[in-house]
């Protein structure tokens, strides 16, 4: 057996490191194959959207009357022509910024908002903690009536409580624990107690459940398009490509279900991956 003489002489560099918390969680997100399918997808329709200028065969807003609902595979249309004799491939692609925008800016706006709330009153617990989740679970999103400004307003607010409440959930839980006791015990401010020993504890989590709220908002985004609260004509976002081609399911019917299978693999992929994060994130997985 080494003495203490010995085991000091070890040089540093040679003493094996534990790793850190979020680098198993990367070791075992990567291991997982159907997280890393579903991102590269994720990552492939965001390069889609960002270079969409450069992919698109055509205007996206340019039809014409003697070119209406041609079906896939016709000639100089891969995937076919609106209502309007629009390129369905270029308004997919075009499609593909509004429908992410929508489905993804209000939960991180939502994250920190309601992060911030439900850290605040699980921390507090208490009367402090009943007032703030009670005005949370009644706040509700108002008529602002349409157009997309309104629209990711409307969907972040949606969010805000939901975020809230496992934040409250999951600080209530931390706050009880010993260190946070000791810590507090110590003399130590609420302010330092949060940001040193509550946020490495529960962001993880909140950020988890955020993140499988973005396939609901990407949904929801679209619902909105597709009743007329949200993305106005003639802008392309998948929503509202569902209401101007229903009246052409009857007469082509794969033209009119292309945004439909473009929402539906977009949300089944933030699905899939928010899975595989939450299985990584689970220490005893």
């Amino acid at each position: 057996m080494a003495t203490i003489a010995e085991a000091s002489a070890i040089p540093v560099e040679k003493i094996a490191k534990s790793p850190g918390f979020w680098s198993g969680v990367l070791t075992r997100l990567r291991r997982d194959p159907v997280a890393m399918v579903a991102l590269g997808i994720l990552v492939l329709l965001i390069l889609m959207a960002i270079f969409a200028p450069y992919l698109a065969p055509y205007d996206p807003a340019k039809g014409s009357v003697i070119r209406r609902l041609k079906p896939i595979g016709t000639p100089g249309y891969i995937l076919g022509t609106d209502e309007l004799g629009r390129d369905m491939l270029s308004r997919l692609i075009y499609g593909a910024r509004l429908s992410l925008l929508m489905g993804v800016i209000p939960v991180p706006i939502a994250f920190v908002i309601g992060s911030a709330i439900g850290i605040i009153a699980g921390y507090a617990g208490g009367l402090t903690n009943t007032l703030i989740m009670r005005t949370v679970d009644v706040a509700l999103s108002g008529a602002l009536g349409s157009g997309l400004t309104n629209a990711l307003v409307s969907l972040t607010v949606v969010f805000i409580p939901q975020i809230a409440r496992v934040a409250e959930s999951v600080t209530t839980q931390v706050r009880k624990l010993d260190y946070v006791d000791a810590a507090r015990a110590s003399g130590a401010p609420a302010f330092t107690i949060v940001r040193i020993h509550i946020l490495g504890n529960v962001l993880g989590p909140i950020f988890v459940f955020a993140t499988s709220l973005i396939s609901v908002s990407m949904i929801l985004a679209s619902g909105l398009s597709f009743l007329g609260l949200g993305v106005r004509p003639p802008d392309a976002e998948w929503g509202l490509m569902l209401n101007t081609l229903r009246t052409a399911i009857y007469t082509n019917p794969l033209v009119a279900a292309l945004p439909g299978v473009m929402i539906f693999i977009t949300s089944i992929c933030f699905n899939l991956f928010s899975d595989g994060l939450r299985t990584a994130m689970d220490v005893k997985s």
